[in-house]
């Protein structure tokens, strides 16, 4: 029998251990053929078309609410956050074909629930915050500005988790830098109020992605898509009940009729359907993948909003928002090589 220093037996993992290191070994290989499948797949074109398709509806659904009742994008917040929480709560015992179900259930730490309220937190403050933007400026303006993500990316990266951006991811950054602010300065319709908002979406929206990824990649945080939405849902009503409360004064109900709520309620479950079908993807795209898939998925939102909806658009305001793609497809590429070294190193 093999001892160690001091004559003790070795101590050998606990069946428990075990047990969840086996479990998480097998849903890395098996998402990791998938990544190696890509949008080739049949399930994972499906999730993705459909997230490009309710991108679209939600974009433009929130546009034309907010046209019809101004200064309503708290209430509507609140409508979609409280709708994608019903719904998450029933697709945990009915996937709709989305993933399978599993009997298994992880281990919760004990800084689970404070991760959760923080997701739920910087969920509410980026769904608040890109209707305020579609409130002031056009929907073409702010779908570009928030391609400027990669930026707020790396600065939070860098704070939050401690990552250090290598000089191609950095200098991937000017063309982005360089093409927001040409659009902003080209922008017919610009606002500052609309720019910030824009901006503060993705700061959060950010954050939001940073502490998500502990709750849906860690061994024992594992939460299928419905878990994610359900519970970050759930604790956005923090924020949701207040602002509700405010929301509905004594002004704004009778602008209220059934036709609006009609309205509220399918553009409530679009957004439900936008972003489970994101989180879906998130498992079964590599990082790099899912970056370009949304990058496409601005793409096309800018133009379909310019032909929808008819929004003048210079040529400074095109030449940039070509610079801000270019530059975040560099980054793409930029940061697929720190993958790269790092798979190799290890």
């Amino acid at each position: 029998m093999d001892r160690n220093a001091d004559g003790l037996k070795p101590q050998q993992p606990s069946r428990t251990v075990i047990l969840i290191r086996d479990r998480a070994l097998k849903k890395t290989k098996s998402l990791a053929v998938v990544a190696d499948v890509g949008i080739r797949d049949p399930h994972v074109l499906l999730m993705l078309l459909s997230w490009y398709f309710f991108s679209g509806v939600t974009l433009f659904l929130n546009k034309i609410v907010l046209s019809a009742v101004p200064n309503s994008a708290a209430l509507l917040g609140a409508a979609q956050i409280s709708v994608t929480t019903g719904c998450s709560f029933i697709q945990l015992y009915y996937p709709c074909g989305m993933w399978k179900r599993t009997r298994i259930k992880p281990i919760r730490p004990p800084n689970f629930w404070r991760i959760v309220f923080l997701v739920g937190t910087f969920r509410y403050l980026t769904v608040w915050l890109g209707l305020v933007a579609l409130d002031y400026v056009a929907v073409s303006f702010a779908e570009t500005v928030k391609c400027s993500a990669p930026l707020f990316t790396v600065i939070i990266s860098r704070l939050v988790v401690g990552e250090v951006a290598t000089l191609p991811v950095i200098l991937s950054l000017v063309p982005v830098m360089g093409g927001l602010a040409l659009c902003s300065a080209h922008e017919l319709s610009f606002n500052l109020i609309g720019f910030l908002a824009s901006l503060g979406t993705n700061v959060s929206e950010c954050l939001q992605s940073v502490y998500s990824k502990l709750l849906v990649s860690g061994d024992n945080t594992q939460c299928n898509p419905a878990e994610l939405q359900f519970y970050s849902g759930f604790a956005s009503l923090i924020f949701i009940i207040p602002t509700t409360y405010y929301a509905l004064s004594d002004t704004f109900l009778p602008s209220l009729d059934f036709t609006l709520l009609i309205w509220y309620l399918i553009d409530g479950i679009s957004f439900h359907f936008q972003s489970i079908t994101a989180n879906v993807l998130m498992g079964y795209l590599s990082p790099t993948t899912y970056s370009v898939s949304n990058t496409v998925k601005r793409a096309l939102l800018i133009w379909c909003s310019i032909l929808v909806f008819g929004n003048p658009v210079s040529l400074g305001a095109w030449i940039g928002t070509f610079l801000m793609l270019i530059g975040i497809l560099l980054y793409n590429r930029a940061k697929t090589a720190v993958v790269r070294s790092v798979a190799m190193a290890d």
